[in-house]
């Protein structure tokens, strides 16, 4: 790295960056009621959802590689490009279905913003530092949770809702001259094979994998034809990228990240802690209102206790694992999340407010002791020439995990709540809440198979 970066410059603009696409998300669902009111189009609401987490998920994984191949630094700005350009396109729509559009194109750009962001964050820290700092970053996205209501709340009643959008042009300036003013990027500029067929293959069959998982037992059955067949054409172009990138020269996922027990078990935690996550997030508030009668208020204020909980405990581990090991902070956090979903799953109607306040501060503060350590082991594990995609896989992973977890979660709900009456939402929350707790099972279980933390912190340069 050059001598002349500023870490501390290049740090403002990356955290500024990460920080307007973790809050993009929170910000859209509060104004979604007066998004309506303005546009239109009640039934196509969903999609100003789904199309980012689709066009997001498919992007990662491309950016990263590419960080890889061409640098970070060309890279990054792209996609904080694509996402500025499509946040004003966002506050410009006229209609329901050009604002799809325009977040399809926001969410490409948001496929860079949090893995090379994060690999940025890698190659400029080294060992000890890393951890530090990786903590802090890792604590954006519960920060953005805790305000985004908030800001977009204070848009929507006082100025617009299209300024959710229009606020990310001053932010994103920013952090885009932060980065080219102080990151100076040393980085050998060669001949590169771009894995074109890999890229396609894992663009059809993740297309065909979210469209089943975001559409299915809402617009169509799952045993309808549809759902059906985009499954079918998910196996088969899966299938074909597999194959495509065992022979490829430079694969846009190389296989090797899945052959070492260093990537696969955080990978793995990548997927199940977002269960646990989604399963708060969605579900408790439900509870809390429609169960327990409390106020959407009361409701919010519940969850905002595991949003501080989260980034403390990013901040403290990143801080502790080399005193305390890697793995041990992870196997504690995945014990602490365990503690967390077995009281939300034993809660009945008159559970005590401040018991329930007590399963969600675990499960936060267990979420931060399990993403920072597995960021720090994920970057270490590789040189700098992989570090790009393998960070980009884990984001993969948290948002196939996000998106995995809704659709299970909303099939069971909806097996049961047939007639919405207060038994069945009581019965299919509480079914939630116990499928919630198995996977926070298997998530400590499979944190017991990551390798000593002497190994792991043996990578760590």
């Amino acid at each position: 790295m050059s001598k002349q970066t500023n870490r501390a410059m290049v740090t403002v603009g990356l955290l500024a960056a990460l920080f307007i696409g973790a809050l993009d998300s929170t910000v859209v669902s509060t104004a979604s009621p007066r998004i309506i009111d303005s546009l239109g189009g009640l039934s196509l609401i969903s999609w100003i959802f789904s199309i980012y987490t689709l066009t997001t998920c498919i992007a990662t994984p491309i950016f990263g590689k590419l960080g890889d191949l061409y640098g970070r630094k060309s890279v990054f700005a792209i996609g904080l490009g694509l996402f500025i350009v499509g946040s004003v396109l966002c506050g410009f729509a006229g209609s329901m279905t050009e604002l799809i559009w325009y977040r399809a194109l926001q969410g490409i750009g948001a496929g860079a913003l949090t893995p090379v962001t994060f690999t940025i964050v890698g190659d400029l820290y080294p060992g000890k530092e890393r951890a530090k700092v990786q903590g802090i970053f890792s604590s954006v996205w519960s920060i953005a949770g805790l305000f985004g209501p908030l800001v977009g709340g204070y848009f929507v009643d006082y100025i617009s809702w299209r300024w959710i959008f229009f606020i990310n042009l001053p932010v994103g300036i920013i952090a885009v001259l932060f980065i080219f003013m102080y990151y100076h990027e040393s980085f050998e500029k060669k001949q590169k094979s771009i894995d074109y067929a890999g890229a396609l293959t894992f663009t059809i069959g993740m297309t065909a994998l979210l469209l089943a998982l975001l559409t299915g037992g809402e617009e169509y059955a799952w045993t309808s034809p549809v759902i059906i067949g985009l499954f079918i054409v998910t196996v088969i172009f899966m299938a074909l990228f597999l194959r495509i990138e065992k022979r490829a020269e430079e694969p846009m996922l190389p296989l090797s990240l899945f052959r070492t027990s260093v990537l696969t078990v955080p990978y793995i935690l990548a997927f199940t802690t977002r269960w646990t996550v989604m399963g708060v997030t969605v579900y408790c508030a439900l509870w809390l209102q429609d169960v327990s009668g409390y106020s959407a208020t009361f409701a919010g204020l519940a969850l905002m206790p595991m949003s501080i909980a989260w980034p403390v405990a990013s901040t403290l581990s990143g801080r502790l694992m080399y005193k305390l090991g890697a793995k041990a902070l992870i196997i504690f956090g995945s014990a602490l999340a365990v503690a967390g979903s077995l009281l939300v799953a034993i809660m009945s109607s008159d559970s005590p407010y401040l018991i329930i306040v007590a399963s969600l501060v675990l499960i936060g503060f267990g979420m931060g002791c399990i993403v920072t350590p597995s960021m720090v082991i994920i970057q270490g594990a590789v040189g700098f020439q992989m570090r790009s995609v393998a960070t980009s896989t884990n984001t993969l992973m948290n948002s196939l995990g996000q998106t995995v977890s809704v659709a299970v979660f909303g099939l069971v709900f909806n097996a049961i709540v047939t007639h919405n009456t207060a038994i069945e939402l009581a019965l299919g929350i509480h079914y939630v809440f116990i499928l919630m707790l198995a996977v926070a099972v298997v998530n400590l279980l499979v944190a017991l198979f990551l390798p000593p933390s002497s190994r792991l912190l043996n990578h760590q340069q």
